[in-house]
């Protein structure tokens, strides 16, 4: 029935201009997508894919985002579609896209293409994804020039922050923490994520990957002090603060609870594969090295 309703208001937006040649791209899950001139009316459905089109000027351009897209300022504005993982599908359709952007995670993807809407998904495994998905949106919305530009700009910063991490001479062990709600088994960012990326280019290691843990999964409490690591990052910050972490039971016999190297940090910078990941990059650089990074 919903898929139904959708259909009905899809029709119901559409026009009877005759539709310009189709141009063919391929997404990230390996699917070749028909673009049908240059979009003008875009939804989001991921923070980092609408930081990606306003870093690409076009927040004219986006005319629907999620409740979590909060970032430019000006995105809060925008009529949204749903929470991350509980998109709305007629809210979608109501909006009437040309094209609709999406990480891959969103519950709606299925449908969307079966109603005939023009769907990408930007679902990056690492930095050159990143570069390549935002190559992507500028030749499927005429910015190749300003993908170009964005582009040259990360990787300047990139190796700035590489120069600097260049000249450390030790690599500092690392647990980064997601959710301790079970503070005896705690999640964590394993190999394979942006987070376990970012803590080696910013010279560190994550005790998490070195444990052989993929993706996100859990430590155990007595993992962590037998890995005993030199640093705490706080992906759950500012919900969890350092303080939180020294009286929990059984942590003070991490030297890291016992020296106070408990860090927190904006968790945006570094779980949005978009524009801003070496911003995440360099905070977590000035985690890791800060007689490097004052």
């Amino acid at each position: 029935m919903a898929v139904a309703m959708a259909f009905a208001l899809l029709t119901a937006c559409q026009t009877s201009s005759p539709a310009p040649q189709a141009r063919q791209v391929v997404d990230d899950m390996g699917r070749t997508v028909a673009i049908e001139g240059i979009p003008e009316r875009i939804v989001s459905l991921a923070p980092s894919i609408t930081e990606t089109l306003f870093a690409l000027d076009l927040g004219n351009e986006v005319v629907g985002v999620t409740d979590h897209c909060d970032y430019p300022e000006e995105a809060s504005d925008l009529p949204t579609v749903g929470g991350y993982f509980t998109t709305n599908l007629e809210a979608i359709i109501y909006l009437a896209p040309d094209i609709v952007f999406s990480d891959g995670h969103d519950p709606v993807g299925s449908d969307l293409e079966q109603l005939g809407v023009t769907m990408v998904v930007l679902q990056p495994a690492d930095i050159d994804g990143i570069f390549a998905d935002i190559e992507l949106v500028g030749e499927i919305i005429d910015k190749e020039a300003e993908a170009e530009e964005l582009i040259d700009d990360m990787k300047a910063h990139m190796d700035r922050i590489g120069a600097g991490i260049g000249s450390a001479t030790e690599k500092p062990t690392v647990f980064y923490e997601v959710d301790a709600t079970n503070p005896a088994q705690p999640w964590t960012a394993g190999g394979g994520t942006f987070v376990d990326m970012l803590i080696t280019l910013a010279g560190g290691e994550n005790i998490a990957s070195a444990s052989g843990i993929q993706s996100w999964d859990t430590l155990s409490l007595e993992e962590i002090i037998d890995r005993d690591p030199d640093m705490i990052i706080l992906g759950d910050y500012p919900w969890v603060s350092p303080e939180d972490v020294m009286a929990r039971e059984g942590w003070d016999a991490l030297s890291a609870v016992q020296s106070g190297a408990i860090y927190g940090l904006d968790v945006d910078l570094v779980s949005r594969p978009g524009p801003r990941i070496f911003d995440g990059l360099e905070e977590v650089a000035r985690i890791v090295h800060p007689e490097v990074f004052p």
